[in-house]
């Protein structure tokens, strides 16, 4: 199996000792609190979850701004994301060298985290400037990447941190979620060497589903990880639960047993485009996946990125053995009509705009909502059923 990025063996910050994890939540009653924002909260699951290998905590400020600038922290690990701790008043912690982190998307904030001070550093608005524009390469407010990232504070709170709990994700999706360290353990269990991840925030329909199918073929791996992210998302997108019911039904009725494993992850989506493509390829890595799908307009939103920006960037940005996970590149999928089938559309240079079947997503939602069927070319019947289910109760 591939190593971990950045060290041998994969070293997530969850306290995985009952007695010691016990111990360090009796200690946090008596400790200054800070209340997390919701992104912050999601970078310490995915510190405790082991996908954001090699890191020990949150960075400081000279860590994210070379991570925004250059991909890299102050000491040369390659990282494409600031991440950091970010709040608006750090009134209660001051002077503070340890505190413990409250979780702002769990009813009575329990604490999450507790957290070893280095510093407490501003941003100045042009550091927070430069930022956005680096990750985002936009700094338009009504990006929601942008709006959250420039919403949440200037303030930098930098350190080693101990992982309590994963928040909400362990309860709320107990078949699903799971940690780098989990997966990795089960690709194990399995027998499987090599697998391909398929990244995705929506439900699957039949082009997402061959597509998997033509990585895993292309690329003789064992297995396909589909890997949802179960955190926040914009308005308008489909809730996890929802999705992950989708998912389940389109694997357990079109994908051989042993050859595909449905999880997910705790994280705020960033619509980062191609940084966080970058993102999803080092935490897959982290999981122990070769490779990872990266397709049309991956993590994109509205037109801030070109549909391929998040595969160039890899050959443009990333320096060559950043990483050792390996991107398959993947066209817009569809049914052809000639074919019988779904391919990509650059293999049928023949084919017009009517040779395929290709429904936008307000059309497909309005027809989900109205009662009606979906053509069977472009989605599972079985997955539209969950979805129209879903899209009328929403209509009430």
């Amino acid at each position: 199996m591939i190593k971990p990025h950045g060290s041998d063996t994969l070293n997530p910050l969850f306290v995985r000792d009952d007695a010691k994890r016990a111990a360090l939540k009796k200690e946090a009653a008596g400790l200054p609190k800070l209340l997390m924002c919701s992104a912050g909260a999601a970078n310490a699951v995915m510190l405790g979850s082991g996908y954001f290998n090699p890191l020990t905590g949150f960075m400081n400020k000279a860590d994210a701004l070379g991570c925004a600038k250059n991909l890299k922290t102050a000491a040369g690990v390659f990282f494409p994301v600031p991440v950091v701790n970010m709040a608006a008043d750090v009134s209660a912690i001051k002077g503070a060298k340890r505190i413990a982190l409250l979780d702002p998307n769990v009813e009575g904030n329990p604490v999450l985290a507790i957290q070893d001070v280095v510093a407490i550093e501003e941003f100045t608005a042009d550091e927070m400037k430069l930022m956005t524009q680096k990750i985002f390469r936009t700094e338009d407010p009504e990006h929601p990447g942008v709006a959250a990232f420039n919403s949440v504070g200037k303030f930098c709170v930098s350190g080693p941190i101990q992982v309590l709990n994963f928040s909400y994700f362990a309860a709320e999706f107990p078949d699903t979620f799971r940690t780098a360290y989990q997966i990795r353990d089960e690709i194990a269990i399995r027998g499987w060497e090599t697998v391909v991840a398929f990244q995705t925030r929506n439900p699957m329909h039949r082009a997402h589903e061959e597509l998997c199918r033509m990585a895993k073929q292309d690329l003789k791996t064992d297995g396909i990880l589909i890997h949802m992210l179960l955190g926040k998302l914009k308005k308008g997108d489909i809730p996890a639960d929802v999705r992950d019911a989708c998912i389940r039904k389109m694997v357990e009725a079109y994908f051989e047993p042993n050859t595909v494993m449905v999880t997910g992850y705790g994280f705020d989506m960033l619509y980062a485009g191609p940084r966080e493509a970058v993102l999803h390829a080092l935490f897959r890595q982290n999981c122990g996946c070769a490779y990872l799908i990266v397709g049309r307009d991956h993590a994109g939103v509205g037109s801030y990125y070109g549909p391929f920006d998040a595969q160039t960037i890899f050959n443009e940005e990333v320096p060559a053995g950043s990483l050792d996970i390996k991107i398959y590149e993947a066209d817009h999928t569809a049914w052809s009509k000639k074919l019988n089938k779904v391919i990509m559309m650059k293999d049928a240079p023949d084919h017009t705009k009517d040779d395929w079947v290709m429904l936008s997503g307000t059309k497909v939602r309005a027809m989900l909502a109205a009662g009606e069927a979906l053509p069977e070319e472009f989605s599972r019947p079985e997955v539209a059923a969950i979805l129209m289910k879903y899209y009328q109760s929403q209509e009430g």
